[in-house]
């Protein structure tokens, strides 16, 4: 019997998707699933059902499964994020020789990813941690996908990867090699970090829509439906309009019955957390990320909301004028947002010795993955070979589009304020870029401050960078 050309651990919707998309690009895929408790039918429920009469193997033991594969072996993991992991490779390991390939295709932890492999080096196993993005939709016809691995890896499974990713419009694979060790798990974290703010931009957006113009759920979907015409182009946009367009069973919006308490399942949280340990300020994700921390008290606010006195809506000058307005708002916004992420990823290269290529990043996210857009057009363009960017803002280009759109912003800010509707992703996006151009801060009072109560010392504007003073301030 013919040896299949990749494994599949893990047959959540993921895992059964990706399998599939391998299956229709010719490779033969070998499947198995965990044997226990509710999970026990799902190997035969798919190979009678989407698999039936495909070159899809099933296994049912572990060692079936291994000795399936032809060599050198590559199994693909779609188990959840966590102790998962580290078990499942424990179960194969003993059955695996040396230059077998692991591929972790689950949102690991990318310190994890580093550990792992480090683990699997002695024995002379690859790992790789692959970030997949793009949903149930994209593992069935063509993910976004952000390998991080050994070169010698990469070479293996390249040909295989490339084959099942999106492909961008220029036709090139949304597939790149991101670097060692858990540079392509990091570089997912991002990309979610990123998810979580364009999707409080927009859910901010439609609010503002709903309360300041009293729009209606159809007039909304219609709205989106157009900036998706435009420079919003994007994946979130065009979902944006579809969902505000679904009516209830009753013919009311589905999305108005819909509970404000939103999920989440950590990469946010974790592409923040990292963002402080490494210094690097990312003002909307992080109020992304406090967005949905906040919507969990759902019983708090309603609480807090019996103080709140009565307060009148600020009024726009026109439905139109508004929502030019808050087109322009969200684009800077999102604009923003970017550039905090790309920030965080070229840090995080240099730090660990990566190597990123961030203009290969933003050209695997144009097809396939959650947050593609337009604008990662301009990124590509601001990380264009040569120009050495540290950060987003300091291309005249970028920066000049942002520009260009922020009066929008401002105008947004104010009217949400005076009318006392929350929107921090984008005034997170506004003060980020005041603060970015700002030549002068107010940070020598801070210091100062700290050198009173604490004698931290402080360095002077007069005198050369590393000296450092101390005064006694109370006299």
């Amino acid at each position: 019997m013919k040896k299949s050309d990749l494994g599949v651990l893990g047959l959540g919707v993921m895992g059964q998707s990706l399998a599939l998309n391998l299956e229709d690009n010719g490779y033969y895929v070998s499947v198995y699933n965990r044997m226990e408790g509710d999970e026990k039918d799902i190997l035969d429920n798919f190979l009678s059902g989407k698999a039936k009469g495909k070159k899809v193997i099933g296994c049912y033991t572990i060692k079936e499964f291994v000795d399936s594969l032809s060599l050198p072996r590559t199994i693909l993991l779609m188990v959840s994020a966590g102790s998962a992991v580290d078990a499942v490779i424990g179960q194969i390991k003993p059955h695996l020789d040396e230059g077998d390939i692991i591929i972790d295709g689950g949102n690991s932890h990318f310190k994890d990813t580093q550990r792992r492999v480090e683990e699997l080096n002695s024995p002379g196993i690859h790992l790789v941690g692959m970030g997949i993005s793009g949903g149930e939709e994209g593992a069935r016809f063509g993910p976004s996908m952000m390998p991080g691995c050994s070169e010698k890896a990469w070479e293996t499974v390249k040909p295989m990867m490339e084959s099942i990713s999106a492909k961008a419009d220029d036709g090139s694979p949304c597939c790149k090699w991101i670097g060692g060790g858990g540079a392509g798990h990091f570089v997912k974290m991002v990309h979610n970090g990123i998810e979580y703010g364009d999707m409080q931009i927009i859910a901010e957006a439609t609010q503002l829509m709903s309360k300041t113009l009293n729009m209606s759920a159809a007039e909304i979907s219609e709205t989106f439906l157009q900036w998706n015409k435009g420079k919003l182009n994007g994946y979130l946009t065009e979902i944006t309009s579809d969902i505000f367009s679904v009516p209830d069973e009753d013919g009311e919006p589905l999305v108005d019955k819909i509970l404000d308490a939103a999920g989440q399942k950590g990469t946010g949280r974790w592409t923040v957390i990292t963002a402080l340990e490494l210094g690097i300020p990312l003002p909307v994700i992080t109020s992304a990320v406090f967005s949905r921390s906040f919507s969990a008290f759902k019983d708090l606010r309603k609480q807090v909301a019996r103080n709140r006195s009565g307060r009148e809506i600020a009024k726009s000058p026109d439905i139109s004028t508004f929502l030019h307005d808050l087109e322009r708002a969200m684009i800077a916004a999102r604009m923003v947002t970017l550039a905090e992420g790309f920030f965080l990823i070229k840090t995080a290269s240099d730090v660990h010795g990566w190597d990123i290529n961030v203009e290969a990043v933003a050209k695997i996210w144009r097809g396939g993955c959650i947050i593609r857009s337009a604008m990662l057009e301009n990124v590509i363009s601001a990380f264009s070979e040569g120009s050495g960017l540290t950060h987003l803002f300091e291309s005249k280009e970028y920066f000049g589009e942002i520009e260009k759109s922020v009066p929008g912003l401002e105008t947004i800010v104010d009217i949400a304020g005076r009318s006392g509707i929350p929107i921090p992703a984008m005034s997170s996006a506004m003060n980020q870029f005041y603060t970015l151009q700002s030549k002068d801060l107010p940070a020598n009072v801070i210091q100062a401050q700290r050198d009173y109560f604490g004698a931290h010392t402080y360095e002077r504007v007069d005198r050369p960078r590393g000296e450092f003073f101390h005064t006694q301030w109370k006299k």
